[in-house]
């Protein structure tokens, strides 16, 4: 037995090996937070190619919330609570993040209500997601960084 594998080669032992880690990457305990990898990506009925088309998500690293997994396909809810299925190939677990709520949120240089005041988000800004502590995360957009509390944005804290 020892000896057959040594048979097998390495090309292919490292090739299977690479392209069974982002597979393995999505197939985890569901709800878990990830984000749109494209700039267009299709919400569909149900989990196949053959299933109509019900959104057509136009904001790569869009937070979506993962609730079940079949296959290749997730079944995702958005930040309005709709729900549809994404291939999973089109999905990053990339920390991202969405400002919600009806007003501007306050980008603070530090973590807390007394620090200074960079920069206003408005509601639907996406931005790539830091730290999160004490109801604060770090947030990033394009290159413009600061604090913003937690109960903010779409796709911090536990899914």
């Amino acid at each position: 037995m020892f000896a057959a594998m040594h048979r097998i080669p390495l090309g292919l032992i490292t090739a299977l090996l690479l392209f069974a880690a982002p597979a393995a990457a999505q197939d985890r305990e569901v709800p878990y937070w990830a984000s749109l990898k494209s700039e267009e990506v299709n919400m569909r009925v149900g989990p196949s190619r053959d299933y109509a088309i019900e959104w057509v998500y136009k904001r790569q690293g869009m937070p979506l919330k993962v609730v079940r997994v079949v296959d290749g396909w997730r079944l995702v809810r958005d930040p309005d609570g709709e729900e549809g299925w994404v291939v999973s190939s089109l999905l990053s677990l990339s920390p991202r993040a969405m400002v919600i709520g009806e007003e501007w949120a306050a980008i603070r240089a530090e973590a807390s209500d007394g620090a200074m005041l960079k920069w206003n988000a408005e509601p639907g800004v996406v931005g790539a997601l830091g730290e999160c502590m004490a109801g604060w995360c770090e947030f990033d957009v394009d290159g413009r960084t600061g604090w913003v509390r937690q109960d903010r944005l779409w796709g911090a804290g536990e899914p």
